[in-house]
């Protein structure tokens, strides 16, 4: 015996299993158990092929817009030559394009703690040449011997 449920999600009472298939055999259709552990067992007619391919393409839409974003590090210090502080940018610009956050990251070592304010100078700067395609998620901040900021990309409408 089984509590059945037609295509329409119409119950349709409680039936013995051969009743259900032949049910669904008049029908086209497949009976298939949904609650197993139910007393008596619930299952429900239905076209599974149908089933299958709108399951499969509510799972390519959920996919398609889900973006997971990572985020990119660019390592550097505050002393770095106007080249190199290019390629840099131009990396970012890249990270930020593809849609991912960017962390940048500035080591100081050594003496070069007592210079804190060039390095806040230096992100700042950084920070202030991909206004055009980002925004500042986390301010320059200084832990331990890194001053760390976050960028995050514009959303596309």
């Amino acid at each position: 015996m089984v509590r059945l449920i037609g295509e329409d999600d119409a119950q349709l009472g409680i039936v013995p299993y051969a009743d259900a298939l032949r049910l669904a055999k008049e029908q086209g259709l497949e009976v298939f158990i949904v609650l197993a552990d139910a007393n008596p067992p619930v299952a429900r007619i239905m076209d599974y092929g149908r089933f299958k391919f709108e399951q499969e393409k509510n799972m390519r839409e959920t996919k398609r817009k889900h973006h997971i974003i990572n985020v990119k590090e660019i390592k550097m210090r505050y002393q770095i030559e106007d080249h190199d502080y290019q390629i840099k940018l131009k990396h970012a610009i890249d990270f930020l394009k593809d849609g991912d956050k960017v962390k940048v990251s500035l080591n100081l070592s050594g003496r070069e703690m007592q210079h804190k304010e060039l390095a806040q100078n230096l992100m700042q700067k950084f920070a202030d040449d991909l206004r055009e395609v980002s925004f500042i998620d986390s301010e320059p901040k200084l832990e331990e011997k890194n001053v760390l900021m976050i960028l995050s990309p514009y959303v596309k409408q």
